[in-house]
């Protein structure tokens, strides 16, 4: 028995129930160690071996997340005001280690001392020995580990929001980066072209009789109407372009380069433009070229802006449509637009990645928690991407079974090891490596799916053929068992 750490129990709200023998069996079973600044008690990922009781000192609780250490927790004797969580038990900073022990799992964070600390030590068998000798020690410890689980989950569910903005604002710019830079590329180019169409349409007004007018003008039309060729070999279109480039700057037009280039672009040659201009007299075919340069230049500007506007509106609709922002929480939504707005916010992470959809024609709008499902659309797909390390087929299904929508997400990735497909759904187990994931995002998905809509999750398994099944009742309502 250690008898320095017989008084000193009695001051910890944990052990303040304790009878002399309890106290004294105890002693005799624990360890007091006396750690150094900076010295790790348990490290993320250990297996879990000892409950720990903190007599003097503090403990920070961190954990690795995306590369990043975060702080959870700290656990100390002498607490300072506006330190910790809100509302954390005064209790809960004596101990630490008791979720893993009674999960049999790992331990899921990692403890360091700041400061000298003093722990007593107790160790696995001991601690469950303690629960059964010394009841008054669960009244105490199980109302803090409650509050540690909801604590956690709050915290998952905040980095998981905080993550889901970040891939939202990330997917958001790249996606935007293309159109918005047309846009602006556009509304500069465009007030330089607009004054050169003035000027050239004064010197094509002056030179120019009817019947030139109207043969310029059927070959814009004409232009207009001639599609892209479906392949093109860079080397000829630079040849055909030059080839445009000298015949116009031959004949006097001060821009040949760039008629050339929107000729090019469209796959006709010297020789179609000849001919069209074969109606043309000769001294007015540099100001007929010049002015066909500006009509084409402006043409193709606002090509542009007419393009990249509508891809603008629709990638905001797409936002609006993952994030709800402008809708009532509970609604009647469908589930099919919920997946593509995912897909959509998560484009940059799918470059090498062939979707396929196999969505029923039958499904019907169901009414829930958008929002909130796409959360989950969201952490299956991000799940099934890392699992196929960043190539592969990801699969997305929807169907109607009964009364219940059933929504199914493949992934030809390495599969989840057959021990762990009835864990999956758990909270703080993971398959990930120690600091590639908290192990809370498919527990996050599933409350959701379960006790906010009602429905079911389910997992099957194997290298190269994953599923994850989400069962979701129509009207928000099902009878136990039907999902």
């Amino acid at each position: 028995m250690n008898p320095t750490v017989h008084p000193r129990l009695r001051e910890i709200e944990l052990f303040a129930g304790l009878t002399d023998d309890q106290v004294d069996w105890l002693a005799s079973v624990t360890e007091e160690r006396q750690l150094d600044d900076g010295e790790v008690l348990f490290e993320d990922g250990d297996s879990a071996s000892h409950f720990h009781v903190l007599l003097d000192g503090e403990l920070a609780v961190t954990k690795v997340v995306d590369g990043r250490e975060e702080l959870l927790t700290r656990h100390t004797t002498r607490p300072r005001p506006g330190e910790g969580h809100e509302g954390k038990p005064p209790a809960a900073h004596r101990f630490t280690g008791e979720l893993p022990l009674l999960t049999g799992g790992d331990y899921v964070a990692t403890a360091v001392a700041v400061g000298p600390t003093t722990v007593l030590s107790c160790p696995k068998q001991a601690f469950f020995d303690m629960l059964v000798r010394c009841p008054s020690v669960a009244g105490v410890l199980l109302p803090v580990l409650a509050w540690r689980i909801t604590s956690s989950e709050v915290q998952a569910r905040n980095r998981v929001t905080l993550a889901a903005l970040g891939t939202l604002a990330a997917g958001l710019a790249h996606e935007l980066n293309n159109p918005a830079a047309a846009v602006a590329r556009a509304a500069e180019d465009l007030g330089p072209v607009v004054d050169r169409l003035v000027d050239t349409a004064e010197e094509w007004g002056k030179a120019a009789d009817d019947r030139e007018r109207s043969v310029l003008g059927e070959i814009v039309a004409e232009i207009g109407r001639t599609p892209p060729p479906a392949e093109t070999d860079p080397f000829a279109l630079a040849d055909l372009e030059e080839q445009l480039g000298d015949w116009s700057g031959e004949r006097g037009a001060r821009r040949p380069d760039a008629l050339a280039s929107v000729l090019a672009e469209r796959g006709l040659d010297r020789l179609w433009l000849a001919e069209r201009m074969s109606g043309v007299r000769q001294h007015v075919v540099p100001a007929a070229l010049d002015q066909l340069a500006a009509l084409l230049d402006v043409h193709d500007l606002t090509t542009q802006l007419r393009t990249a506007g509508p891809r603008i509106s629709a990638l905001v609709a797409a936002t609006r449509d993952y994030t709800n922002l402008d809708r009532a929480p509970r609604q009647e939504f469908s589930v099919p637009e919920g997946l593509d707005a995912t897909l959509t916010m998560l484009r940059p992470k799918l470059g090498n990645i062939r979707i396929v959809r196999q969505y029923a024609p039958d499904v019907p709008p169901i009414t829930g928690y958008p929002t909130e499902l796409n959360q989950v659309w969201t952490n299956l797909i991000d799940n099934a991407v890392d699992a196929m390390d960043g190539e592969g087929v990801l699969t997305l299904r929807t169907c109607l079974q009964g009364s219940c929508l059933t929504v199914e997400i493949g992934d030809t990735g390495c599969g989840i090891p057959a021990g762990s497909v009835s864990r999956i759904f758990e909270p703080f187990y993971t398959t990930k490596d120690v600091g590639k994931g908290t192990g809370l995002g498919l527990h996050l998905s599933y409350r959701i799916v379960t006790q906010r809509h009602a429905g079911s999750m389910s997992a099957r398994s194997a290298p190269g053929d994953t599923w994850i099944a989400v069962r979701i009742p129509v009207n928000g309502t099902h009878t136990k068992g039907d999902c």
